[in-house]
């Protein structure tokens, strides 16, 4: 089934964040239907940065290229401002499609851009990004494709603003919309009324961020169409990560934290070595017992 087919579908889409092989082929075994590649998420693995626009289309590329690698589920790739001006975010689809995406988000903010749930963003005229819409839409391969729109206005010129920009947007040929950061349940269930119905409705839900943590169930019930957790991922292994290495340091073995890992055998079995060896003694050339 392709992402745009299971937009039609009344259940929410649940799209857990992503950032490489591995945290993709575990989303996959857990039972999702569809992927997010985080460019926050990059940004914190890959660089140990911030997520302020410091990461690049290549790496995010480079990424796409080893998931779609590993798994065949249908994924939403962050294009943040599609790294540039509307020629720039032309070269953004052509790549992000060559790379196997099925969705990119754009957003409207300046480049470099910074994290939807940080202070102190600015955004390009709703024009320029009505210009970039139109040119990715130019120039994707495939009507499957779909362009996510973003609008960070609501914390730099406020809610109804950021409805105006959405509406343009829409009108514009975003195949899905997505309005950043709604500050309370009431502006999101604002966002979905003005628009369910029309255009399919994107919620991005971030630990600690600016919008009230929701359920999948609650958002769907509101007129939402899709969910992503895109940073939850780093932030749960980050805080392992942290206490193993200090229990590592403290204790100068991994016995006391063996109830909280994989032994060899154990992510062996999760990477699906056992399975690519057999493949690969069918192909090896060799003479069999």
């Amino acid at each position: 089934m392709t992402l745009k087919s299971r937009l039609t579908h009344p259940e929410i889409l649940i799209a857990p964040g992503v950032y490489d092989g591995l945290t993709a082929t575990l989303a996959e075994q857990a039972g999702f239907e569809a992927l997010y590649l985080s460019g926050a998420a990059v940004a914190y693995t890959r660089l140990g940065r911030p997520d302020i626009g410091l990461t690049s289309v290549s790496e995010m590329a480079d990424t796409m290229n080893l998931i779609r690698d590993r798994v065949d589920l249908p994924v939403i790739i962050d294009a943040d401002t599609g790294f540039g001006n509307a020629l720039n975010a032309q070269r953004t689809m052509r790549l992000y499609e060559r790379a196997g995406a099925n969705a990119l988000q754009v957003e409207d903010q300046t480049y470099p851009k910074r994290c939807g749930h940080l202070a102190d963003k600015s955004l390009i005229t709703a024009a320029e990004m009505v210009g970039k819409i139109a040119a990715m839409a130019d120039t994707r391969a495939s009507e499957e494709t779909l362009i996510i729109a973003r609008t960070d206005a609501i914390a730099v010129e406020g809610f109804s603003a950021a409805i105006d920009r959405a509406e343009a947007y829409v009108e514009a040929g975003a195949d899905v919309l997505f309005i950043e950061a709604p500050r309370s349940g009431d502006e999101l269930t604002r966002v979905a009324d003005t628009f369910k119905g029309r255009v399919p409705l994107l919620a991005n839900m971030v630990e600690g961020g600016a919008t009230p943590i929701q359920s999948a169930g609650d958002l769907q019930a509101m007129g939402f169409d899709i969910v992503i957790f895109p940073g939850g991922i780093v932030r749960a292994l980050a805080r392992c990560a942290t206490d193993y290495y200090r229990s590592l340091h403290a204790n100068g073995s991994n016995k006391p934290f063996a109830d909280r890992m994989f032994d060899f055998d154990g992510l062996n079995a999760a990477i699906g070595t056992p399975e690519m060896l057999e493949a690969g003694q069918r192909f090896d050339g060799k003479d069999k017992p």
